[in-house]
This record gives C-alpha cells, sequence and structure tokens, in this order.
C-alpha cells in the first residue's frame, strides 16, 4: 500500500514541478507574456482545488480503492495531449485537468494508506508521501533538464509530456488494490471488511485486530462537519497547509525565473534547481525520522519559523552573492520540510473515518485555490516590484503560518485515530 500510494505522490511531485523547467522555452514557443505563464502554472492549482472537493466527496461516499485509478488515468491522456498543446488557453485546460487529477488522488489515495498503517508507523508512513512528493520533484528537474538538452527544437513538449510514463506505471501497480476495511466498517459492510483483513493481513486476523471499529455512519458534509465541533480543526489544517505551500509551489513553477532576479545564470543556476529541490527531499526526511520522537507541534513551529527567516533574508538581501542567495534558498528548503510533511498526517488524523477524505480534500481543495493565486502573482510580482518585495511576500505567508500553528496545532503523537480524532481530548 505504501509503494502503490507514495507512486502517486511522486507522480504528483513532478506533474505539478515539471512546468518549471519547460516554463522558459515553452513560452517563447507558445509567445507566452507574464499574464499567461502565470495563468498557465496557477491551472494546475486550480485544479487541484475542483479536484480536492469532488474527490473528497466522492471518495467518502463511493470508497477509496474505486478512486485509486482516476488520477493516473487523468495524468496519462493530459500528458499524452501536450504533444500537441498550440497555445496558453489548450495548455492551461490541460494542466487544470491534470490538476483535478491531483486533488482527487490526495483525498483517496491518502485515506486509503491512512486507514491500513498501524498507529506506530503512522507518522512516518505518511511523511513518507511528502518525501516522495519531492522525490517527484527532483526527478521532474533531472528528467526535464535532460529532455532539453537531447531531444531538440520541440523538446519542450516531450518534458511536458513525460509524466505519461509514470501515470502508465503507476496504474499497472495498483491493480488489485483492496477497499479500506475502515471504510468498510464506517458503512456497516463489516463482512467485506472481514473479507478485506484476511486477504491482506492473514486468516488469523480479523475485526478484533482494528483498535477502533467505528459504527456505520452516513457521509457529513461541511456544515455537518462544523456542527460536530471540528470547525476550528478545519481552519487549521485549511491555514497551514495554504501557508507551507505558497511558496513551495511558486519557488517550482518559477526557479528559473527567479533565479534571473537574483542574477543567477548557467550552470549555477541549473545545478542550484536541482540542489534545492534535492535540499527539500532532505528536509522532509529528516522531519519524517523525528516524527516520531519530538512530535508535530514542535517541527511545524520550528519549520515556519527558520523557513521565514531564510525567505525574509532572500528579500533583504537580493543582490548577495550567488552562493548566498542558494544557500539561503537551500537553508528554505530544508526547513520547510517540516510542515511540508504534515500536511498529510495531520488531516488524516484529526478527523474520523465518515469525514477523512472530505478533511483532507478541503485542505488540499483552498490550499491549492490560495496557491493558485500566489502562482499566478509572481511573474507579475517580479515584473511591477522586483525579487525583493517578492521574496517579503513569501516570507510574510512563511511566518503567518508559524503564528497560526502557535494558536491552534495540536500533538497527536502516540496516540490511535481514534483519539486523535476525538474532540473531547
Amino acid at each position: 500500500m505504501t509503494v502503490r500510494t507514495g507512486g502517486g505522490w511522486v507522480m504528483v511531485g513532478y506533474i505539478l514541478s515539471i512546468i518549471g523547467v519547460a516554463t522558459i522555452p515553452m513560452s517563447s514557443a507558445l509567445a507566452l507574456g507574464g499574464f499567461w505563464q502565470g495563468i498557465t502554472a496557477a491551472m494546475a492549482l486550480v485544479g487541484v482545488f475542483v479536484g480536492g472537493f469532488v474527490g473528497g466527496w466522492l471518495t467518502d461516499r463511493l470508497g477509496r480503492q474505486k478512486l485509486f485509478f482516476v488520477a493516473p488515468a487523468i495524468v496519462l491522456a493530459c500528458s499524452i495531449g501536450m504533444l500537441w498543446v498550440g497555445s496558453g488557453a489548450s495548455l492551461a485546460v490541460l494542466r487544470l485537468l491534470s490538476g483535478l487529477a491531483v486533488g482527487i488522488e490526495y483525498t483517496a489515495a491518502g485515506s486509503l494508506l491512512t486507514e491500513f498503517i498501524p498507529q506506530k508507523h503512522r507518522g512516518a508512513r505518511l511523511s513518507v508521501l511528502t518525501v516522495l512528493w519531492f522525490v517527484g520533484a527532483a526527478l521532474s528537474y533531472i528528467a526535464g533538464n535532460f529532455i532539453l538538452s537531447s531531444a531538440g527544437a520541440d523538446a519542450w513538449r516531450h518534458v511536458m509530456a513525460s509524466p505519461a510514463i509514470i501515470a502508465l506505471i503507476l496504474l499497472v501497480i495498483r491493480v488489485g488494490t483492496p477497499e479500506s476495511p475502515r471504510w468498510l466498517l464506517s458503512k456497516g459492510r463489516r463482512a467485506d471488511a472481514e473479507a478485506v483483513i484476511k486477504r491482506v493481513f492473514g486468516p488469523s486476523f480479523s475485526l478484533r485486530n482494528i483498535a477502533e471499529e467505528p459504527k456505520a455512519a452516513k457521509a457529513m458534509s461541511f456544515m455537518d462537519a462544523i456542527r460536530a465541533g471540528y470547525g476550528k480543526r478545519i481552519m487549521f489544517v485549511v491555514m497551514f497547509w495554504s501557508c507551507a505551500v505558497i511558496p513551495v509551489f511558486a519557488v517550482y513553477a518559477f526557479v528559473p525565473k527567479l533565479f534571473q532576479a537574483l542574477n543567477l545564470t548557467g550552470r549555477l543556476a541549473s545545478y542550484g534547481s536541482v540542489g534545492i529541490t534535492l535540499m527539500f527531499v532532505v528536509g522532509c526526511v529528516v522531519a519524517t525520522w523525528l516524527i516520531n520522537f519530538i512530535g508535530r507541534r514542535t517541527i511545524i513551529l520550528q519549520s515556519f519559523l527558520w523557513s521565514g527567516l531564510a525567505l525574509l533574508g532572500l528579500g533583504l538581501f537580493p543582490e548577495a552573492a550567488g552562493w548566498i542567495v542558494l544557500l539561503l534558498f537551500a537553508a528554505y528548503a530544508l526547513f520547510i520540510g517540516g510542515a511540508q510533511v504534515l500536511e498529510f498526517v495531520y488531516p488524516n488524523e484529526l478527523f474520523p473515518t465518515e469525514i477523512r477524505a472530505f478533511a483532507v480534500g478541503l485542505g488540499a481543495s483552498l490550499s491549492a485555490l490560495s496557491s493558485a493565486v500566489g502562482t499566478w502573482l509572481v511573474p507579475i510580482s517580479l515584473e511591477k516590484f522586483g525579487i525583493g518585495e517578492t521574496m517579503f511576500a513569501a516570507a510574510a505567508i512563511t511566518l503567518l503560518g508559524f503564528l497560526v500553528s502557535m494558536m491552534l496545532a495540536p500533538e497527536t503523537r502516540s496516540m490511535s485515530l481514534q483519539e486523535a480524532a476525538s474532540l473531547g481530548r
């Protein structure tokens, strides 16, 4: 289940980041100005906004397994379509649909894995998903730059089509995936849940091995969740997730343009793009290792604080030497890993089975919407205000995440899913 789900996060990190590699040659070939560059980068996040709501709603009603194949199928089709894209509008539509797939993937795959893994492994396994997201992002820059250097004049088309390979592999390895026994229990389907447990874990296991057995319950709407008392948790998830991803998506979508604005060019910029992506991976790996030692709350506070200060440094010293700029970017990438790994830990832990996918979808949707706006504004901000003010804005958003987490972040370490989701603790 970790491999099947984690492969989806590699695909998501790859497809959301690959546009950063192709932006400059693609913009030249399609005559895209700053407005259309921002739109095409942001449309994927608008798609995540829609897909998160739709995916969360469908996943809680139809089941996790049925939605498990939808995202890679959409990504496969849209990526192949990139070979014939001829305008900014058609490019934006394909990116929108790809983002829709991402939103569905977040809700279906994240909930499915959460409901299979034991308590003692839950935090680390969910954190690994974010590590794999950044592995996908790093792979996009490595593979994308290789394709650009060897595929001729239309190399950017092959770059944008390359996610199809990952999507096809993912469809194959997901064949045979079972439904979540916890979701089956929440629908009153005890016999089906028992059959899945015995199939996955062996004939000696049964429903007795599930620490908490949710009773059959109807799916909750947004207002049902608010009336049940989950409003504060929903606000926390949306706010911290948004503050964590807005600067990250802006960086990934426009690394080449940001480096140009910071006077980084040539091999230093190319190596720096890959190096910063790898630092994101390192930061997530470290946070994954620490999550069961120092807890969720400590990780998120330290992550937002130090990554925000790194962005503040870029705003204060935009004319600094190249190695200082790269060092500050690397520091941001390293420290923001803590908040990134919690994007799928907190939402999956803080809500009960009947609204888990909805909560993940809501967090993914609203954070994607805010990220879409931020990503669209990056090239406009660079043109109108400059790199220093753009970095100040990114620092302010990150430090807002610190303040929100200081007020609202709970600690769920060493708790079962039932305990973590309980409002009475």
